[in-house]
């Protein structure tokens, strides 16, 4: 009896033991799957009172200036955020004295894609002077465009007012924008006006 009882210990003890390195085993690999798995979209940098300048040939295209910054590179798609706002200035080389400028509340740079975005009581001054107020605005660098869907308040530089209820595009140094649904005051006397060819 005694041997029996002491095989059967024996047997329930080792059984016991492959029981719980199976546990770990299994354990360990489930650790192993979930951090795998794991979000890499957490800033790498954070910037305070961040300055970026972009250059295209020595020529500075590009000044931002933001309260904080939040840089985004672990993931395939890489990008910049401003939350607290951001102030952009861009330079034309015809006019470098004399920069237009950007600023929103909140700001997402796409960096490959070249593709800005902004948010929140948008605020646009070009070089000639001309001012646009809207609520978001998107630029494609790559494209060379600027366009939004909400409406646009466009302050010229002679004082006419135009309004774009379903917003604009334009090209991105403002020489020519098309406004959607539009209407303004405009100043007649002050405006050039195309006539047409006989």
């Amino acid at each position: 009896m005694n041997l029996i009882s002491k095989i059967s210990y024996k047997n329930i003890a080792y059984l016991f033991s492959c029981a719980i390195f199976f546990v770990f085993t299994s354990c360990e690999e489930d650790l192993t799957k979930q951090n795998g798995n794991q979000s890499k979209n957490f800033p790498s940098q954070i910037i305070n009172t961040a300055k970026i300048i972009q250059r295209d040939s020595g020529f500075v295209t590009l000044r931002a200036t933001a309260p904080i910054i939040e840089k985004y590179e672990l993931i395939d798609s890489p990008y910049t955020v401003a939350r607290k706002g951001m102030k952009i200035e861009f330079f034309d080389k015809k006019n470098p004295k004399k920069p237009g400028n950007i600023t929103a509340k909140f700001a997402k740079i796409y960096d490959y894609k070249q593709f800005f975005e902004a948010r929140g009581n948008v605020k646009i001054l070009t070089s000639d002077g001309q001012r646009f107020a809207t609520q978001s605005v998107f630029w494609d660098q790559r494209k060379k465009r600027i366009y939004t869907r909400d409406t646009v308040y466009t302050t010229t530089a002679d004082g006419s007012v135009l309004v774009g209820a379903n917003g604009m595009t334009a090209k991105d140094d403002f020489s020519e924008y098309t406004f959607y649904k539009n209407s303004g005051d405009l100043d007649i006397s002050k405006t050039k006006i195309a006539e047409s060819k006989k």
